[in-house]
């Protein structure tokens, strides 16, 4: 079973970055992301989503591939691109895997305007070591919501508060 955790962040920049380290971090293999998705509450007052994974874009790719291999069978591959396309598209824009995306809207209203939080649908990990990674973000993260156990969710607030210790009395070094 996948947890949930969501960790807020001042900036948007900040949330993305995140993002991006943590994509490195799974390829060290201390962590394994069913899904990560920035979610921004903009000074317009509206949620924006950034999903790591564009299905829409990715049925599209899917679907030409597909589409043109049945045209060409049926001598009319163009044709089969196109509507291929088009089906993999409209399948990848309506399915949402990962973390639900209207809780992720409710959530991302919660959140003060101009800030940002990064939702993380964590298969498996080894928190510490992912903490200690990403040590430099530590001040600025909080713990907004997680699906974690009390106690689990009690262990990396401290090793998050641990870790934003560190990372101040790094700087101050």
């Amino acid at each position: 079973m996948s947890d949930l955790i969501v960790i807020g962040f001042p900036k948007v920049e900040e949330a993305e970055q995140v993002r991006r380290e943590l994509v490195t971090i799974q390829q060290q293999h201390l962590i394994a992301l069913e899904d990560a998705c920035v979610l921004e509450h903009g000074e317009d007052g509206h949620v924006h989503l950034k999903q790591a994974i564009n299905l829409a874009a990715a049925g599209a790719a899917s679907g030409s591939f597909w589409g043109m291999l049945i045209g060409l069978l049926f001598l009319n591959p163009l044709v089969g691109l196109a509507v291929g396309a088009g089906a993999g598209a409209a399948s990848g824009a309506l399915s949402d895997i990962g973390i639900n995306d209207q809780f992720l809207k409710e959530l991302g209203e919660t959140l003060p305007k101009g800030s940002a939080a990064l939702a993380l649908l964590v298969r498996e990990g080894t928190p510490d070591r992912v903490v200690e990674s990403l040590r430099s973000h530590a001040p600025h993260a909080r713990l907004v919501k997680t699906s974690l156990s009390h106690v689990d969710e009690d262990k990396l607030r401290d090793l998050i508060k641990k870790s934003a210790q560190q990372a101040e009395a790094l700087r101050l070094a």
